[in-house]
């Protein structure tokens, strides 16, 4: 996939680039509850796959911040004009494969699409996110726990690809709510951009409207 490469000399996290690159442990994450009320209802009355809507809202919400499409490539800083997410899925021994899929499209054309590439995952797939994996959001899900923290296996060296997690939903006051983690390389990405992520994902879920059932 083509990229920008992001000028150097005019980079205005370059202070903060260094500073973190140079980390043997860059990464900052956050785990906060989102409220999915309103999203989940419009899942149910459409009767369309939660995890694929919600991977759908999300990956949006993560393309909508530069940031989260930044990577770093021999030691400086590139940017993908889409970033792909590419999901765990699970398989019937107990282990899992890696599903890639696109969220730049309309939901109606996207969703028919997820479900015939994630069976394909699932009979067929590996752990292999191709030549291009440096573009890819990296998701996975925990919906037996509704956890509060989440720890995440990390490559040494650092990477630079986003890590996008949720766990099981629960009731609260009328409400329905969700955790929700992201991890970033925080050479890439602060805290403005996290908190930007998550107003992102508010905004996508709020707005989400799949078509009718038939």
């Amino acid at each position: 996939m083509e990229f920008q490469i992001i000028d150097w000399e005019s980079y205005p996290r370059r202070a903060h680039f260094e500073y973190f690159n140079a980390m043997p442990d860059p990464y900052a994450g956050v785990t906060a509850e989102v409220d999915i009320t309103r999203f989940l209802a419009a899942c149910r009355e459409a009767g369309t796959p939660f995890f694929l809507s919600f991977l759908y809202c999300a990956g949006r919400a993560a393309n909508a911040v530069p940031q989260l499409r930044q990577r770093i490539l021999e030691g400086r800083p590139v940017e993908f004009p889409f970033c792909d997410t590419s999901h765990t899925v699970l398989r019937a021994d107990g282990t899992y494969s890696y599903c890639r899929l696109n969220g730049a499209r309309p939901f109606e054309e996207y969703l028919p699409a997820a479900l015939a590439a994630q069976e394909e995952a699932r009979t067929h797939g590996d752990l292999d996110d191709g030549e291009d994996a440096l573009s890819l959001l990296f998701v996975s899900t925990l919906p037996w726990v509704g956890y509060t923290a989440l720890r995440q296996p990390v490559p040494s060296p650092a990477d630079s690809n986003p890590r996008i997690t949720w766990g099981r939903y629960r009731e609260a006051g009328g409400r329905t709510l969700m955790p929700v983690t992201l991890l970033v390389n925080h050479a890439l990405v602060d805290g403005t951009h996290l908190g930007q992520f998550y107003a992102a994902l508010d905004a996508e879920l709020a707005g989400f409207a799949p078509p009718a059932p038939q």
